[in-house]
């Protein structure tokens, strides 16, 4: 069920809008991709075993910060940097053979482009992981202006990528309407003093807090989002 918190018209806005979006899990789905590359480093390291349970508590959170915590928790001995070289590389290869496009975020993706809404990509992902995604399922046509946590001082639940990725735009944070799968990155929108609209990758996470403070939240996920009701929600519609 989609819940919206307050009324649509409180989104209305000029065209002065930005939109960011988180790429993970909001626009492609590389959870997968990214669950089997941890499963392995840690296999590798630790030889600890890593279920998909196990992934979720980490969706949302900034690859750079996942691996300083596995570091610190099972006492590996390669370097934070070396680590993420190492799931990056992993990833890569798993990430240039498959990695979906919601279809219904592509939509989204090039009615807002041929609106001429300015947009950025704002990831706990390295930067190249992102511009592989992005050059690997087209989305670089239309998204050009992209932050990676790494290149700020916090990732999520700090507001630092998004406020990075306002300032790219030169927007206020104010005009920009932020796209999110995680609750992570939710909290980081509203701590940024940007609105939200919330689409959980994992569904008990619906009711996490972050979200409620969502002006639209697609309970259901992707299943239930829909480019319409995100424009409409734009008053782009």
């Amino acid at each position: 069920m989609i819940c919206a918190f307050g009324m649509l018209g409180a989104m209305s806005t000029s065209s002065g809008t930005s939109v960011i979006f988180d790429l993970d899990g909001t626009l492609v789905d590389s959870e997968p991709n990214y669950y089997e590359a941890s499963r392995a480093l840690l296999a590798q390291y630790t030889e600890r075993a890593f279920t998909w349970a196990d992934n979720e508590q980490y969706v949302g959170i900034s690859s750079h910060e996942t691996l300083a915590l596995w570091k610190r928790e099972y006492g590996i001995a390669a370097t934070v940097t070396e680590l993420l070289a190492d799931l990056d590389r992993r990833y890569l290869a798993l990430a240039r053979a498959s990695t979906p496009v919601y279809p219904e975020m592509r939509k989204l993706v090039e009615r807002l482009h041929d609106a001429g809404v300015p947009m950025a990509v704002a990831s706990g992902s390295s930067r190249a992981a992102i511009e592989a995604i992005l050059s690997g399922t087209g989305l670089d046509a239309q998204l050009t202006t992209l932050v990676s946590a790494e290149e700020v001082p916090h990732g999520k639940p700090a507001p630092d990528v998004f406020l990075a990725a306002a300032d790219l735009l030169g927007a206020s944070p104010a005009d920009c309407v932020v796209f999110e799968d995680a609750a992570p990155g939710a909290a980081a929108a509203h701590a940024a003093g940007m609105r939200c609209v919330a689409i959980p990758y994992v569904a008990a996470h619906a009711d996490d807090p972050a979200f409620a403070r969502s002006e639209l939240l697609f309970r259901g996920g992707q299943q239930e989002f829909t480019a319409q009701a995100a424009l409409e929600t734009l008053a782009l519609g």
